[in-house]
């Protein structure tokens, strides 16, 4: 059996909004090719968790590795920062998210969008680029779209399109940031299959969710967090058929409920 290969490890990470503490000591690791969703009700630190694992956010406590490098820092608590800004922009033309709202350039159209970042940040060819950017557009089911501009497209549409967008940058893996919660339940649908889709072509994933049907169809592991902290984590099937601590049994309770 293959030894797994860690993407991106965190450890005992810590993170503060001045008094708040947000997180308080975390630990995940995303191996190559493995589906990891964070569920927990809204102030638990998910969305923080994957801004932090980004560099979007400076942690105060804590080691983050990617792809097996150790992010370096300098300074300590509120004064922490990153020290190598080579080291980070490597990082993040490897690492994509896709946020909540989509984030799309008004001004350039569907194509543009997604071949700005592989030619402005990468420098690769524009037509390589631009073929690259069909083909990704195809992927997501909106090939026909890529004249379009934002405005043109719908919700689900323009979701899609910012994962075209992530997935140009051909990196070792997503992040994705409640990609769902801003759409109509008929659009969340084809964003859905889009990253059914991509779980199964064995990408390596992180995905903040309050779609539990989602999170158990595309898991491989399934972090809950409460109060900045891991509660309770396992496989989706011993998660969601039988949770451990009262607090992930409540939280279960309340999503089927809602």
């Amino acid at each position: 059996m293959n030894k797994p290969e860690p993407v991106i490890e965190i450890k005992n990470l810590h993170k503060s909004f001045g008094d708040l503490s947000v997180l308080k000591g975390v630990d995940i690791v995303a191996n190559k090719g493995e589906v990891i969703s964070l569920i927990g009700s809204s102030g638990s630190g998910k969305s923080t968790l994957l801004r932090c694992a980004n560099l979007l956010e400076n942690s105060q406590q804590g080691k983050i590795f990617f792809d097996g490098e150790e992010i370096k820092w300098t300074g300590t608590g509120e004064d922490r920062a990153p020290a190598d800004a080579n080291q980070v922009r490597l990082m993040r033309t490897n690492l994509s998210m896709v946020f909540q709202q989509f984030n799309l350039w008004s001004h350039m159209t569907v194509l543009q969008n997604v071949m700005e970042a592989p030619v402005s940040v990468l420098g690769m060819e524009v037509e390589k680029a631009k073929g690259n950017a069909h083909d990704y557009l195809n992927k997501v089911g909106i090939g026909e779209k890529w004249n379009s501009y934002p405005s043109e497209l719908s919700g689900g549409q323009q979701q899609r399109a910012a994962i075209a967008r992530a997935l140009c940058m051909e990196p070792s893996a997503l992040l994705f940031d409640e990609p769902t919660s801003a759409l109509d339940p008929e659009l969340e649908q084809e964003v859905i299959r889009v990253i059914k889709d991509l779980a199964q072509e064995g990408r390596t994933m992180i995905i903040v969710t309050h779609d539990m049907s989602l999170a158990a169809d595309v898991s491989d592991h399934i972090i809950f967090l409460h109060m900045g902290l891991i509660e309770e984590e396992g496989s989706p099937n011993s998660l969601f058929k039988s949770p451990k601590s009262e607090r992930l049994q409540k939280f279960l309770s309340s999503t089927r409920a809602a």
